[in-house]
């Protein structure tokens, strides 16, 4: 994928590494001068420009990305680059950093952002999920309040254990993603079966997760 990201600072090329990596053309947009350090990302291109202008947006062809990063450390930034991407240059995935979670509930649809990342709710969310069996913990948001990347950590004594994943009851547009058992990870196919112990993770929207609670037989 082409992908784009707005802010070359310490989270900014910690992005552009990870993406790098995984093959993708990467280009860092940075307004400040002496941020400029190709050689600390090898292989991304840079541009010197404010991508809150949308002038040097459309100087870089911003419609021939594939995805934006808004990874500013100013929120207000990263709004307008996320509305800029979106409403201009009809960018299909958006990602925007928050990072005051204060400002969390603007970051949605309206300003154009398709997921918000929350250093803090991520945090938070990690310690709730290592100390919470059998509560559903919330990871993170798509597409603000639509949909939800979920964790559920079943007690030992579950009454699913042994059951494949064909036969869970889930509730209508719930997913199950990935099963998180000791240090495996596993893409679920039909003839698996869930254990104690398992952390699993689901996509799922808000209005379905009591029904989810009811399905994997956690009382609550």
């Amino acid at each position: 994928m082409k992908v784009a990201i707005a802010g070359a600072g310490a989270v900014g090329r910690s992005i552009a590494r990870e993406l790098l990596v995984n093959s993708h053309d990467v280009t860092l947009f940075e307004r400040k001068a002496d941020h400029i350090d190709p050689d600390s990302v090898p292989g991304a291109k840079w541009i010197l420009a404010d991508a809150c202008e949308l002038t040097k947006l459309e100087d870089a062809q911003l419609q021939t990305f594939d995805v934006m990063i808004a990874a500013t450390g100013d929120d207000k930034a990263n709004l307008v680059v996320s509305l800029l991407a979106k409403t201009e240059f009809a960018i299909n995935r958006v990602v925007a950093r928050v990072n005051d979670p204060r400002n969390e509930w603007l970051f949605g649809e309206d300003w154009g952002v398709d997921v918000a990342v929350s250093t803090p709710r991520l945090l938070a969310s990690l310690v709730e999920e290592a100390v919470s069996v059998g509560d559903l913990v919330r990871l993170m948001t798509f597409r603000q309040g639509q949909a939800n990347l979920v964790e559920l950590t079943l007690p030992s004594n579950t009454p699913m254990a042994g059951k494949p994943v064909r036969k869970l009851e889930l509730p209508r547009d719930v997913a199950l993603v990935t099963i998180l058992r000791g240090g495996r990870v596993i893409v679920p196919q039909n003839d698996d079966p869930i254990e104690g112990g398992d952390e699993l993770i689901f996509i799922a929207p808000s209005e379905a997760e009591p029904a989810l609670y009811d399905a994997m037989k956690i009382t609550r």
